[in-house]
């Protein structure tokens, strides 16, 4: 094993300790070789690699094969933090069998830690099957966006009792089955602070305030990358397409005046 290599128990063990727990998402070797040379706990392979990377309007369409390629790339960069990769829109949602299968695959293909599925009570049995099989699991409840197209659109999940209510019965039934990990995503704070006081699994946080176990955003949302869509949860802690678009333009003007290359770009005989 790397020598400060990030586990399942280290994680386990920041929760108890109350210490923060950072994870990124991100798709490709150089962002998750930036990850882990800072240190960042945990890097999840995120299905939202078919929005922020291909360019599709959500993550339905992306396939079981895409996710374990870039899960691949994700790897040979991050030899240290704890990979975590999506379960894509119906690799598992068919029966316990496919799923069990397909998160088989994953961890034996992208050398993964843990897989991620969307769901919560009806989810449960599949869960308790693949971490009695010897998958870790980590669930996502509150806004999933597999199911999107049910949803009508991104929108904050439990402002209503009865919403709530179901939030709470979808990560106690994830926890009772096994999950050591649950993403809340766009929950109100209040209801995410409820759950995170009475619980076993680790709680992250995504646009559900401050009272979570730790935080995740996307690498191209954190470094400013994407420029049209900017969720409320998003912080961005660089400029990053406006510094990008300022070097292509030298690069640009630099080749139409004939200043690059240079002597010092150049090689001789």
């Amino acid at each position: 094993m790397v020598k400060g290599k990030i586990t399942l128990r280290t994680l386990i063990g920041k929760k108890k300790k109350g210490q923060k727990i950072s994870m990124i998402s991100t798709y490709d070797y150089l962002s998750a070789r930036f990850c882990d040379e800072v240190g960042i706990d945990s890097l999840l392979v995120g299905d939202s690699l078919g929005m922020v990377f291909q360019g599709k309007e959500s993550t339905v369409p992306v396939s079981l094969e895409e996710m374990i390629y870039h899960a691949k790339a994700v790897r040979r960069g991050a030899k240290k933090a704890f990979l975590i990769v999506d379960m894509p829109f119906m690799s598992y949602q068919v029966s316990v069998e496919q799923g069990l299968q397909n998160c088989g695959k994953v961890l034996k293909e992208t050398g993964a830690e843990a897989v991620k599925l969307e769901g919560g009570e009806e989810i449960a049995p599949l869960v308790d099957k693949l971490v009695r099989a010897g998958i870790p699991v980590v669930g996502h409840i509150g806004f999933t966006p597999q199911s999107v197209n049910l949803f009508g659109g991104a929108k904050v999940v439990g402002r209503d009792k009865q919403e709530e209510e179901k939030l709470k019965r979808d990560f106690k039934a994830l926890e009772d089955a096994g999950a050591f990990m649950v993403v809340l995503e766009s929950v109100p704070s209040e209801v995410a602070k409820e759950i995170w006081e009475s619980s076993v699994a680790i709680t992250i946080g995504i646009g559900a305030g401050k009272h979570c176990d730790g935080q995740v955003l996307v690498f191209h949302d954190l470094v400013g990358l994407v420029e049209d869509i900017k969720p409320r949860f998003v912080k961005r802690y660089l400029e990053g397409a406006k510094l990008f678009k300022e070097a292509l333009n030298r690069f640009k003007e630099e080749v139409e005046k004939g200043i690059f290359p240079s002597e010092e770009e150049s090689y001789g005989r």
